[in-house]
């Protein structure tokens, strides 16, 4: 396909959308437009272009992606299953590759899509993909970088060291793929930069792979007049408890995290990758010293 040029963004300003946002502009190489809902407050930087739009709306996205080579969507959990309507009025408007929010797990893999917090991201696939099966003049790229490693040391969601006892699911010993927020946004700068290689297809981005009890190892290291007493858990069993809440009606964070700690921190769910688009679009990857960093930082602010 051709060269892509005009960029929209959705979402530019959560967690993930500033850092890919960043990304796209810093690389000089796009004509950018964000498009945010007709009530956001957030700003954004001079040269980008912002149009407000309703997301329930496919006549109001049409209008907003007309002209548009490509769309981000960077969406957060209450946004996935609305993509639908994205997708359909990127369709509509002639737009030529759309990433959706994938950023994480590979749902290529049978046991990881079957984790009922991806479900919403499973059903966009089948919308998109049956879409262009059906004849729909449009390509996907899906960004699959499994946890975000700076937000997860962040917010403890990788290892909690703000607390005196760290969990280790199953011990800590599975060696999984992160990558930082700032990659991911390099990544998808590669992913518009290269349409003909990333076409159609998912590609697998990490900055390093590394295991929970690794990354404690390394806290303990920078941080020595700490003092952690990590605690154990059973995977399998917390996967149980996750399973008969949600049979309750609970969709509590909660209990959608555990199942997500089930398909990072467990084997099988494909989360620590095996083939890795790196050098393709520009990933040059973190070592234990980066990690180090990051762990300072962390602890600096607990």
């Amino acid at each position: 396909m051709s060269s892509i040029k005009n960029i929209a963004v959705v979402g530019a300003a959560g967690t993930l959308g500033a850092p890919v946002l960043k990304a796209i502009l810093d690389s000089g190489k796009f004509n950018v437009t964000v498009i945010t809902r007709p009530v956001s407050k957030s700003t954004f930087p001079s040269e980008v272009n912002v149009i407000k739009a309703e997301y329930t709306s496919i006549d109001s996205l049409t209008s907003a992606l007309k002209g548009q080579d490509a769309v981000v969507s960077t969406v957060g959990t209450d946004g996935f299953l609305g993509q639908s309507i994205l997708i359909d009025a990127a369709i509509a408007a002639g737009v030529k590759r759309i990433l959706p929010s994938e950023f994480g797990s590979d749902y290529s893999n049978a046991k990881a899509a079957s984790l009922p917090v991806f479900g919403y991201k499973v059903a966009i696939r089948k919308h998109l993909e049956d879409k262009i099966a059906a004849g729909a003049d449009i390509t996907y790229t899906y960004v699959i970088n499994s946890l975000f490693l700076d937000w997860g040391l962040d917010v403890g969601f990788l290892l909690d060291l703000k607390s005196a006892e760290p969990k280790l699911y199953n011990g800590g010993e599975y060696v999984f793929s992160t990558t930082t927020l700032a990659s991911v946004g390099q990544a998808v700068v590669g992913v518009l930069s290269h349409p003909e290689e990333t076409k159609n297809r998912s590609v697998f981005v990490q900055d390093l792979a590394i295991s929970q009890k690794r990354v404690l190892e390394l806290a303990q290291k920078v941080a020595p007049q700490k003092k952690w007493t990590p605690a154990t858990v059973n995977l399998d069993d917390l996967e149980k408890w996750a399973y008969a809440k949600l049979a309750e009606g609970d969709h509590s964070l909660d209990v959608m995290y555990t199942f997500i700690n089930v398909g990072v921190f467990q084997d099988g769910y494909g989360s620590r990758f095996e083939k890795l688009d790196n050098e393709l679009l520009g990933i040059t990857g973190k070592t234990e010293a980066d990690v180090e960093n990051l762990l300072k930082g962390v602890l600096g602010r607990s």
